[in-house]
């Protein structure tokens, strides 16, 4: 039931206050879109398990920690499921966070529709958030909130703020086919124009803005490294907006568009509060899916990690290996689980079984052999022996056959069976939902499911956005791409560059270059030291390891000292692994270098010249990642050395990096102390050598 009205008791308070002291929220439970089409066929977008855990339940996490009261959830298909799961969670205890949570059924095609019905319902009293059920964010919008009431008091007009995140505008998590682009004015955060542009540049790198927008302002940013989290302070205006133009149907490409466009019609304004240090992501599609997933087991989300264990049912633990693994797990003694997987409670992996940057959930059976290869499986699903899955969904109550292949991109449905020894080509999707009225006899299909298994091919109607194509994919066609272990958030590594960064929250623009600073750098460096320690810590191959590196370079056009950066950095962190596995330090820095010498040596290129700058710069780069860490001069000492010993960096290398102007400044200068008896060592052996050239020259005279 909708909030109880205030009684007529007593002085009113006024409207300002009340907001206040109670927001409300909006929760778009169904996207009404395909992207997850089989899956969706049978359930709703919002309860598919990320991590294990129910999609909606990050998004009402999200809410309780913004300190929202009132919730109105919004369902479209499959309303019966959605309701049925609220009204048994714990967010329906007298403990919750919540005073109501109401669940809205409707008929409703559209968000446009929606929207307008939400309007006619007349269930909102002031301030909302309106939210997809597929978000996942640790934002404090409180700052937000703050300074859309402050602009809200001084001009009524200002009638909504959107919450954006910077990222890179080459980040794997945007759309691959179409970039938003947003035109702001940088001192009142108003947003002016909002574009979609494509990617490809097929239809030029430009957008198409009023003259009149131009003379008005005195200062504009065209940006398009912002990630749009949907989340959006509304006022109750946003619905009236709504209902007034039955041609909105989406909430970017028609409505806000449209809003900003008719502003001399309207008078209404839009704003923006971009924040650049927290995490925000729309599940939205399955590559989003994916790079989420990775973000939540690599603790980016924290607190939504699977240890916090806030769901009353879920006994998750974290292990210094770097798994979640709940109670009642059986694992063979030679079966193999690396780091960053999710095992959910009573799963059983077989002997010899390999897990690799995985999430299994409750009940899953792995057999002997098996191979899972950075896939979902969720909760009951069978994998026979000696089968093979790969960068593959595998839906609840599924089986799959004895050496059978999953390949990338496959997604096998909710009780399919996949016959043994069959063969699931990637990019095919395999179910069993009983789809437009699809005979019985048509349920299975024996090229797909094999003979005996159960499930057809489905090739249904797929989304009329332009990426649907991509999106509708767990990993990327381009086979570069989709190899990232990249995260979508924009928090750096360790140190930045060797200058301050002096404006951290600037965006890129149109016209500006890309600086050392840039977004694009920062992206790069998280994405590139993740691949290489992600094969660093899988023993691949090192020339394996620095080809997908020099492919992401061209992508991208990163330089040769944003190489040297992120090997440095990655190499870094594996000995670091290695010494906190209580290997000694000497003997992981040995391991890595030599056994990974081809990766360094790829990087340095100034061998046959007497002025040495690339290997200056990768011990600058070095001292730079271990300026600030631990028994970092000591680090510094034994990879010098070790750098030295292998010849990856030479006599005249070590010494004009030493007598640089940058190694010596600052924090910099104060890690070298171990370092300088390399330098002594060095100066001896110099001058014993010139000693032994002259003792020569004596002997000829």
């Amino acid at each position: 039931m909708p909030p109880k009205a205030q009684k007529a008791k007593g002085r009113q308070k006024p409207q300002e206050e009340q907001r206040e002291e109670s927001l409300q929220a909006v929760v778009l439970a169904d996207s009404f879109e395909t992207r997850f089409v089989p899956f969706t066929l049978e359930k709703p977008r919002c309860l598919l398990p990320l991590a294990n855990t129910p999609l909606i339940e990050y998004t009402l996490e999200f809410l309780a920690a913004s300190g929202v009261e009132d919730v109105f959830i919004y369902c479209g298909s499959h309303t019966e499921q959605v309701e049925d799961y609220i009204n048994s969670s714990r967010w329906k205890l007298p403990t919750s966070a919540f005073k109501n949570l109401v669940i809205l059924k409707s008929d409703a095609t559209s968000v446009g529709d929606a929207m307008r019905d939400i309007d006619n319902r007349d269930l909102i009293t002031g301030d909302f958030l309106l939210v997809a059920g597929d978000v996942v964010s640790n934002i404090s919008i409180e700052p937000a909130l703050v300074r859309h009431r402050q602009r809200r008091e001084k001009d009524k007009n200002a009638i909504m703020t959107m919450v954006l995140r910077e990222a890179d505008i080459n980040h794997r998590s945007r759309p691959p086919s179409r970039k938003p682009v947003f035109v702001i004015n940088p001192t009142t955060d108003r947003c002016l124009h909002y574009e979609e542009v494509h990617a490809s540049g097929s239809g030029g790198r430009h957008v198409d803005l009023d003259p009149d927008l131009l003379s008005e302002q005195a200062e504009i940013e065209i940006l398009e490294d912002l990630t749009d989290c949907y989340i959006d302070i509304c006022t109750p205006d946003v619905l009236g907006l709504w209902s007034d133009n039955f041609d909105y149907q989406s909430v970017r490409t028609s409505y806000l568009y449209g809003v900003l466009k008719d502003y001399e019609l309207n008078g209404k304004t839009i704003h923006t509060h971009i924040v650049a240090d927290q995490y925000a992501a729309r599940v939205k599609s399955l590559r989003t899916y994916d790079t989420v997933s990775k973000d939540i087991m690599s603790r980016l989300t924290y607190p939504l990690c699977p240890d916090s264990n806030r769901d009353p049912g879920h006994s998750y633990r974290y292990s210094k290996k770097g798994t979640y693994e709940e109670s009642g797990i059986s694992k063979a003694r030679n079966c193999m689980i690396s780091s960053r997987c999710i095992l959910g409670q009573d799963t059983i992996v077989g002997d010899g079984a390999t897990v690799r940057d995985s999430i299994l959930g409750r009940r899953c059976q792995i057999g002997k052999n098996a191979v899972i290869e950075d896939s979902y499986l969720w909760d009951g699903v069978i994998v026979g022996d000696g089968s093979i899955v790969r960068k593959a969904i595998i839906a609840q109550g599924a089986v799959i056959g004895k050496n059978c292949i999953v390949e990338s991109g496959a997604l096998v449905s909710y009780d399919v069976r996949i016959a043994d020894l069959t063969e699931i080509s990637g990019f095919r999707r395999v179910t069993r939902a009983n789809h437009k009225g699809k005979a019985a006899q048509d349920l299975t299909n024996k090229s797909i499911a094999g003979e005996g298994g159960e499930g057809y091919e489905y090739s249904g109607d797929s989304d009329s956005d332009a990426d649907s194509s991509d999106s509708s994919n767990l990993v990327y066609r381009n086979a570069q791409a989709s190899g990232s272990v990249s995260s979508v958030s924009t928090l750096h590594s360790e140190g930045s560059d060797f200058e301050p960064i002096e404006d951290r929250t600037r965006r890129a623009s149109f016209v500006s270059e890309t600086s050392e600073d840039s977004a694009a750098n920062k992206d790069f460096h998280l994405e590139a030291t993740a691949s290489i320690l992600d094969g660093l810590q899988k023993d691949d191959l090192p020339e394996n390891i620095f080809l997908e590196l020099n492919a992401f370079r061209m992508t991208v056009d990163a330089s040769q000292h944003e190489i040297r950066r992120a090997v440095v950095a990655a190499f870094v962190k594996r000995i670091t692994n290695l010494e906190q596995s209580r290997a000694a330090m000497t003997e992981a820095v040995t391991r890595v270098l030599t056994k990974y010498k081809a990766v360094v040596e790829r990087t340095i290129f100034d061998q046959e010249s007497n002025d040495k700058p690339d290997q200056v710069d990768f011990l600058l780069c070095l001292q730079k990642e271990l300026m600030l860490r631990e028994k970092g001069d000591t680090l510094l000492l034994h990879m010098a050395k070790e750098l030295y010993d292998l010849e990856l960096v030479e006599e005249d290398g070590v010494m004009q990096w030493w007598t640089s102007k940058q190694s010596n400044e600052g924090s910099m200068g104060k890690i070298r102390g171990p370092t300088q008896q390399l330098i002594t060592f060095l100066e001896q052996a110099e001058e014993e050598s010139e000693s032994d050239d002259d003792d020569e020259d004596e002997d000829e005279e």
